[in-house]
């Protein structure tokens, strides 16, 4: 199948989140705060009340998680160096010190996974998303959203920079690179079916294979746990299923996109049970919203991030902005589920409870407040 390059969402996000973060603006939640701030994330599915018919529920809800910490695999092995990689640009780097670590990438994805290997306390610093609990205290070294400062990074002087080309410039990689600063690419695929490939080539490069083995494994055996979950309760007759659309948007910058196939988005659809109406109309990617493709998909469910929500004044206003979604049956009823953006599209160590909420918001909603 084919993939669309990750850039373009980088470029999306980019372009949207520059226009709501300053410098170190984004904080990560308390963990105090964080754990059972979503009583029925952690209530089994089949055990909640269950809508009747998934495509005629009424009204926003929002998917959200128990407990926002990442927990390490107990495999405590240290790691084994020098190593030698080839990363995702073709580059053969050798990785021979790994105390000080700078995971940085669109999504936070790359930090959670090097916190899921039980090397958190090696980390220095922190892009925008990432905002689980324990990161609360680092810096952040993004500016404008998800641009690389590189004054902050060399400030915090990392052994080894793991990025990859969601955030950049590249310029500023390459200057990091002549400052001597060891930096691996890690391949941008973010999709359910990649988090394996993702979590390889992580612990490979910080000489954890053993650790990034013990994850994989972890990572599969949960994964699957909520795919029966989900399964369980999901429509036998795919003419009752709920008919889905990614919709990203940045009211206070005038970006609307809908995300289509290979986009990561249908990944999750897909794993909820959910029908992407992107892929029916031919969608691919991540690409600017049009009123005929909204009106043409028929969405019954729109998933968005919920800072996007916000910054077009929640569900009225939404509708206010793109006439177009009061024509589709997500508009008629006002059906809309919102997951912060530091979550929704995390894939990595927490793939499964993802998909857990957004299933749990799809079949057993709660109203978003």
């Amino acid at each position: 199948m084919r993939r669309v390059p990750v850039v373009l969402l980088a470029a999306a996000l980019a372009l949207g989140l520059a226009g709501c973060a300053g410098p170190g603006a984004t904080a990560a939640p308390p963990a105090s705060e964080a754990v059972d701030s979503c009583p029925q994330a952690s209530v089994p599915l089949a055990e909640l009340d269950l809508v009747d018919d998934v495509r005629a529920v009424t009204g926003g809800s929002t998917a959200c998680l128990s407990d926002h910490a990442i927990d390490p695999v107990d495999d405590d092995t240290a790691p084994k160096l020098p190593v030698t990689v080839t990363d995702s640009e073709d580059r053969e780097i050798a990785i021979t010190d790994v105390d000080r670590i700078l995971p940085i990438d669109i999504s936070g994805t790359i930090a959670s996974t090097v916190f899921a290997l039980g090397l958190g306390d090696q980390v220095v610093g922190r892009d925008a998303s990432t905002m689980f609990a324990g990161t609360e205290d680092l810096p952040v070294v993004t500016k404008t959203g998800h641009t690389l400062n590189a004054e902050a990074i060399l400030e915090l002087a990392p052994t080894v920079i793991l990025t990859d080309t969601t955030i950049g410039p590249k310029e500023i990689r390459q200057q990091l690179r002549d400052a001597g600063i060891t930096v691996v690419v890690i391949s941008s695929d973010r999709r359910l079916d990649t988090t394996d490939e993702l979590v390889t080539e992580i612990a490979t490069a910080l000489g954890v294979p053993t650790r990034g083995q013990a994850l994989i494994e972890r990572l599969d055996t949960d994964l699957a746990a909520a795919q029966a979950e989900i399964g369980a309760v999901v429509p036998a007759d795919v003419e009752d299923r709920a008919r889905m659309l990614f919709l990203y948007v940045r009211g206070n910058a005038n970006i609307y996109y809908i995300f289509g196939e290979d986009s990561g988005a249908d990944s999750l659809i897909d794993a909820v049970g959910g029908v992407d109406v992107a892929a029916e109309i031919g969608w691919e990617g991540m690409k600017p919203m049009t009123a005929e493709a909204l009106v043409a998909a028929r969405p019954d469910v729109l998933v968005m991030m919920t800072d996007g929500l916000e910054s077009v004044d929640g569900i009225d206003g939404l509708i206010e902005r793109i006439p177009a979604i009061a024509e589709t049956p997500a508009g008629a009823n006002r059906r809309v589920i919102d997951m912060a953006d530091s979550e929704i599209l995390s894939f990595g160590p927490r793939s499964a409870d993802v998909i857990g909420a957004l299933a749990r918001a799809l079949y057993a909603p709660e109203p978003a407040k």
